[in-house]
């Protein structure tokens, strides 16, 4: 006697509540996602094989690039506008609410405090083309405006938070030497000793054999 085989069906899956999670899940991020705008600088820092981690928050950049310039910048937009604020009155610059505003949102900036005001002016592509020639923060002795910067968003990040800054400094792996070694030097003397500095991770070697 032949054997019945039983009628076989696909299962159906009902894809609509994938396909409207899916949607959902792309209109929250277009509505939510911010772009951080670009940097004044790009530097491609010197590669180590050191694996210690740079803390995530609270963090003072000092980038040097290979044009001996210097960059500053601060991770935290409150402490931005409380360290331009303290700066320009030290120099007796002023600011509009708008500029402050904008200073707040840049990742960094490399121009004497008496011309920020006409750069923060600028719409993001004037910026753009004009950060190729920008002249820096100054830091010789004489007119030592990147420590000002470094010691007003300090005590700003302290009043504002309650929390310790972190200073990273940021070469570029072609950057001069002895202008690393001035910075370093002028933090110092502001008994400023403890920072990073910022590096690319190379693969660590591996020794055959052992």
């Amino acid at each position: 006697m032949p054997k019945v085989k039983p009628h076989r069906t696909s299962p159906s899956l009902d894809m609509t509540p994938m396909v409207d999670l899916a949607f959902l899940l792309v209109t929250f991020f277009m509505l939510t996602t911010q772009f951080r705008p670009d940097e004044a600088v790009v530097v491609d820092p010197p590669s180590s094989t050191s694996d210690l981690v740079a803390p995530e928050s609270d963090i003072l950049t000092l980038t040097i690039d290979n044009k001996k310039r210097v960059f500053f910048g601060y991770d935290k937009a409150p402490v931005k506008e409380a360290a331009i604020k303290a700066v320009g009155a030290k120099y007796g610059v002023t600011f509009t609410p708008a500029q402050i505003k904008q200073f707040s949102l840049l990742p960094n900036f490399g121009v004497p405090i008496t011309q920020l005001g006409s750069y923060l002016d600028k719409d993001t592509e004037d910026r753009k083309a004009l950060n190729k020639g920008l002249p820096g923060v100054p830091y010789d002795s004489l007119n030592n405006q990147m420590i000002d910067w470094v010691l007003e968003a300090r005590k700003a990040n302290a009043a504002l938070f309650k929390k310790p800054t972190f200073l990273v400094i940021r070469g570029d792996g072609d950057a001069d030497v002895k202008t690393v070694q001035t910075v370093i030097k002028e933090l110092q003397e502001k008994d400023i000793n403890r920072f990073n500095l910022l590096t690319s991770l190379e693969m660590k070697p591996s020794f055959v054999g052992q």
